[in-house]
């Protein structure tokens, strides 16, 4: 066996294969940015890892407590049980701990431009906790390398009784909604909290210093305004989402995935310190800090609007703010900046009075429509957001001197500005608030802001000017609940579980049926899972579950991803049910954790559990690595005979899984199943999400690193593998020493499974598939019908996928099987096809072209086998009902 891949050598090591960690073929195309940088994370994800590589294991920090390495954090595996959301916050103010000091990392990246590097925030911040009893500092996360998150709260000093009453007022806002908009004492005592994000790409530096520069003005100045806002605020900043990023001049976090698109996955721990803090504070406002777009920008954002965000409660406001940053900006003068031409759609040194504000400026191509960034999440917690972007210099590379100089000013006279505007507006913005979560709590129906009803919304009305019908909000017809149902109804029982706590981190008040409950013809089991919608944060409840609404028509481009949908793509049964206005599900009690502990049956000799989600294939893995005789049965199940009994009851406590009893009969009926070492061609995204399946033992592999070996006699990688999986390419022409390598390593029983069209390709090449593959818009992404005709996925089916773009196979020849098949396109942004022959636009075929088509093929050869994704199955290792697709694949093809 290999060695286990958790390390950090092991986890950063990929990136120096070369093709490892570059942007493979499920990567999101870049949207080229005023300065032609790439806006996906993805698009830098090979240089920026590549980057952390050198050197970086001289660096490792290490653990306060014991001296030892503090090596990266896990990769991303279910959220912990019962939801793990609780973020303790002072309970007075001052707070003023003592931190851990980090030692300077000798080829910091914030040396290059001069920015304040991390190891100099905690000796920065104690000292300003030294003079001022208006600063408090807490650490709210630890990053993937194990540096400190730091929140910094500046506000009038509080004793505990204060502080505790602030605590039951943000409760009051949030649960009890109609008793806080008639509380006088609430709206007259109030600190809502502002909330200033500065760094959270690592490469875009400047917010953090134009906070602390922030922070040191509110902690010496003597002024009555001042004093005033610290008593009815509390302004508070996290100094660096990602301070691994700052350090190494990455965008992305250390486990190469960018922070600010994994709000809703929290694949890293960066991102869940964020939703952690989000709850616990509250905010009334928040910006988060960014660069770098030519000229400042400051959202609100352009069309399309997310349908389940209330836009009348958010825009006003929002729009206001940032016209005021413009003026604020532009009569700052700050030597060295620039200004937006309306004219040419650029950046131009001569004042022309504007800055570029998205809503008002951006047709297409910079929306608010997934919750997946900082900003647009944190709206759906009562919050108006703002995402800037600081003015000068490349994303990817560092900024000079000049420009951090620049920048750093240009965003101490935006955030001044932004608290300013909230500081005069502050009971109206409030109002607001509470009249969100007053919607939730009462189930109100869901009324889409449009062209016909934008003059009754009250409050600042500049934007109304420009709002047209290319920003009018979907119609919703929100449901009562949603129900996950236990029992049969449930297509993976660990699934839906996960799912649960999923939504519990999220805040989301999740409840079970107490007895079975019948809605609309089905009766769901006592047990059963009950999302109500008549709660707070209705609108993330249903913009996690929701599908969704395909908006391919509604604008050209978008900025990301446009479906996300928790229901249909994390491999449990999810059912909508009822509408908003109907009476509740059931008798229900609420949700703690999710699911019963483990259990095996007393006295069973041969036991078996269900493979059906991302869990139990993590379990199934686990079982195999302990050399636990472990068969795979035909319908699916695993199944351990009397040997494997003591380690089936340690998997059943840690994976929470229910065995049932089998019989000898299907133990000897099924089919072996061995530990498996995988070799891999790909990014982060396979290399995380083959982690969170449990294959362990992987090795990266690139297709120059085998021609190289297998032409000097060196290790190409393969040599102990089971499975090749392709994430991107692996090209080795035919009669180069690296493709007769490869045929000779299948005919010995190795096999090659993978996504899209290079591991079609690589599939191809050796004669395990043939046909041609078809690749929909390149941009085109959202959430698909699928069929299952073949047999590899049937045993627990799964009707949606997820697509970034679609590949679809053709012309298939003999002995290349269809496993899965394309349905409608149901949500999501993938320009129709009207026309003959399916074509969507010059780059590629439309959504119509891939109904029925092969999403997903087989075949064999001798003892080789593959298979083939068409659908993206591991995208930024979101789509769980497709991770356990692909590990089903895999166990098939090394059987």
């Amino acid at each position: 066996m290999l060695v286990r891949t958790r390390s950090l050598a092991a986890l950063t090591g990929a990136a120096l294969t070369g093709v490892a960690l570059a942007a493979g073929s499920l990567a999101a195309p870049a949207v080229a940015q005023p300065s032609g940088a790439p806006v996906d994370g993805y698009a830098v994800a090979g240089a920026a890892v590549a980057d952390l590589g050198r050197g970086l294991e001289a660096d490792v920090l290490a653990d306060p407590a014991t001296g030892e390495p503090d090596h990266l954090a896990d990769p991303p595996g279910p959220l912990p049980p019962g939801g793990g959301t609780d973020l303790r916050m002072p309970s007075s103010y001052p707070h003023q701990p003592e931190l851990r000091v980090f030692p300077p990392n000798y080829a910091d990246a914030t040396e290059r431009n001069g920015t304040v590097s991390h190891a100099d925030l905690a000796p920065r911040l104690t000292q300003l906790m030294e003079r001022s009893d208006r600063v408090s500092t807490q650490v709210v996360g630890r990053s993937t390398e194990g540096r400190d998150l730091y929140l910094v709260t500046v506000t009038a000093p509080e004793r505990r009784s204060e502080t505790a009453r602030q605590a039951a007022w943000r409760e009051e806002i949030r649960e009890r909604p109609g008793r806080a908009a008639r509380d006088s004492d609430l709206r007259a005592g109030y600190k809502a909290p502002i909330w200033v994000s500065a760094n959270i790409h690592g490469d875009e530096w400047e917010g953090t210093d134009a906070a602390l520069r922030v922070i040191g003005r509110l902690a010496r100045a003597n002024d009555d305004g001042t004093r005033h806002l610290l008593e009815q605020h509390r302004i508070m900043f996290s100094l660096t989402l990602n301070p691994d990023g700052r350090t190494h001049a990455t965008r992305s976090t250390s486990l190469g995935l960018d922070a600010n698109r994994d709000m809703i996955t929290l694949a890293t721990p960066e991102a869940r310190s964020y939703v952690r803090t989000t709850q616990a504070v509250q905010p009334l406002f928040t910006a988060d800090f960014h660069g770098y777009t030519d000229v400042l920008q400051v959202e609100p954002a352009g069309p399309p609007h997310g349908e389940n965000y209330e836009y009348d409660l958010f825009l006003p406001h929002a729009y206001a703010i940032a016209r005021q940053v413009e003026d604020d900006v532009v009569a700052a003068r700050i030597d060295g900046n620039t200004y937006y031409d309306p004219g040419s759609g650029g950046a131009v040194r001569e004042d022309t009075g504007f800055i570029k504000i998205p809503y008002r400026d951006t047709p297409s191509g910079w929306d608010d429509y997934p919750p997946v960034f900082t900003a647009q999440y944190a709206s759906l917690h009562g919050a108006v957001t703002s995402t800037v972007e600081l003015p000068l210099g490349p994303t990817g590379r560092t900024t000079t001197r000049a420009d951090a100089e620049v920048n750093t000013e240009v965003a101490v006279t935006t955030m001044t500005s932004m608290i300013d505007y909230v500081h005069t507006n502050s009971n109206a913005m409030l109002a607001d608030q509470i009249e969100l979560f007053r919607r939730g709590v009462e189930g109100a129906p869901k009324v889409a802001l449009t062209e016909e009803n934008v003059d009754q919304v009250p409050g600042p009305d500049e934007w109304k000017r420009l709002w047209d019908a290319a920003d009018d909000q979907e119609a919703v017809r929100l449901p009562r609940a949603y129900v996950l149902p236990v029992g049969p109804g449930q297509r993976s029982a660990s699934d839906a579980e996960d799912l649960v706590d999923a939504l519990l981190f999220h805040g989301i008040e999740v409840e079970r049926l107490a007895a079975p409950a019948r809605v609309g013809g089905t009766t769901y089991p006592a047990g059963s899972y009950v999302v109500d919608l008549h709660q707070p944060l209705r609108g993330l409840a249903s913009s996690l579950l929701a599908l969704g609404s395909d908006i391919s028509g509604k604008v050209p481009a978008m900025y990301d991803i446009s479906a996300w949908s928790l229901a249909s793509l994390w491999g449990a049964t999810v059912d909508r049910v009822g509408t908003t206005t109907d009476g509740p599900i059931g008798e229900t009690s609420p949700v703690r954790g999710a699911g019963p502990r483990g259990s095996v049956p007393p006295g069973a000799r041969y036991v078996a559990f269900d493979v059906a989600g991302v869990r139990d294939h993590r379990a199934l893995n686990d079982l195999l690595g302990q050399r636990v005789a472990v068969r795979l049965a035909a319908d699916g199940r695993a199944v351990v005979g009397p040997r494997g009994l003591r380690a089936a009851r340690e998997a059943a406590d840690r994976y929470r899984l229910r065995f049932v009893t089998a019989s000898r009969a299907e133990y000897v009926a099924a089919e072996r199943s061995e530990d498996l070492t995988v070799a891999y061609a790909g990014n982060q995204d396979d290399r995380l999400s083959l982690l969170e399946l449990g294959f362990d033992d992987l090795v990266p592999v690139s297709a120059a690193g085998i021609e190289e070996a297998a032409a000097t006699g060196g290790t190409t990688g393969l040599d102990d593998a089971d499975v090749l999986w392709v994430g991107s390419s692996l090209d080795l022409p035919p009669g180069s020493a690296g493709h007769d390598h490869v045929r000779s390593w299948l005919r010995d029983g190795g096999a090659i499974v993978g996504s899209g069209a290079g591991a079609f390709a690589a599939a191809a090449a050796y004669g395990l598939v043939s046909g041609t593959t078809v690749a929909g818009e390149p941009a085109g992404n959202g959430i698909v019908a699928t069929r299952t005709p073949g047999d590899v996925l049937d045993d627990h089916a799964q009707d949606h996928g997820f697509v970034y773009p679609a590949v679809w196979f053709a012309d298939l020849g003999a002995g290349t099987a269809t496993e899965l098949t394309y349905g409608s396109f149901l949500a999501g942004h993938w320009p129709r096809s009207d026309g003959p022959g399916g074509k969507g636009s010059s780059a590629g075929p439309g959504q119509r072209a891939a109904v029925g088509q092969a999403a997903a093929v087989s075949g064999k050869m001798g003892q080789a086998r593959a298979f083939v994704f068409g659908t993206s199955v591991f995208f930024r290792t979101h789509p769980r009902g497709g991770l356990s697709q692909a590990a089903t694949a895999i166990h098939w093809a090394a059987s």
